[in-house]
């Protein structure tokens, strides 16, 4: 059996009339059913080919000079709209959309990628653990969900990665602030 391949690679397989078909999942419509490509070929090796020819075709354009000392607000959105968007169902769009609008290029938008600190990006948690709410504040409080905040806390973990491995910065400041379990709900380390 072959190697599994990984997401977002798309699948190739050979079939019933001979041919190679190749198939990626290129976004998803309005009910959050995956929309997909596909090419053919005679041989599994000119089936890859295509396909990955395919992918650079429907992949976004970039537009955005990416750099070290870009504000961290514009890396999320280049972020999510060129590794993140295509792959989410349009739910999950929303929820990413407004993670940046309401609490990420607010609070911590203007920082230089390869200035935040791990103490940022802690103070950023528990302000939106203690006073981030910014609907329904009368009725619920002015903290969010522990779910609120492990959910951002993943979304700027995920974009951080992704500045490592682009080279932008040397590590990923989010390693040291964890979000953990307590009585009070989930706090950052060394609070």
């Amino acid at each position: 059996m072959g190697r599994k391949r990984k997401s977002g690679e798309g699948t190739v397989r050979l079939r019933k009339d001979g041919r190679w078909e190749g198939r990626v999942v290129v976004g998803y419509d309005d009910k959050g059913l995956p929309k997909t490509k596909n090419v053919l070929a005679k041989t599994k090796t000119e089936c890859v080919a295509k396909l990955e020819s395919l992918k650079e075709s429907v992949a976004p354009a970039t537009a955005v000079k990416t750099r070290a000392d870009m504000p961290f607000g514009e890396w999320m959105e280049f972020w999510y709209e060129n590794y993140s968007k295509p792959m989410l169902r349009p739910s999950s769009q929303r929820s990413y959309e407004d993670f940046i609008r309401l609490y990420i290029r607010p609070k911590l938008g203007s920082v230089p990628l390869n200035k935040l600190t791990m103490n940022d990006l802690q103070r950023f948690f528990n302000w939106m653990r203690k006073d981030g709410r910014t609907l329904h504040r009368e009725t619920r409080g002015g903290g969010l969900s522990d779910n609120m905040v492990r959910n951002c806390h993943s979304l700027c973990r995920r974009a951080l990665e992704k500045a490592v491995a682009e080279r932008l910065i040397v590590k990923n400041p989010i390693e040291e602030c964890l979000v953990h379990q307590s009585k009070g709900g989930h706090v950052c380390e060394n609070d």
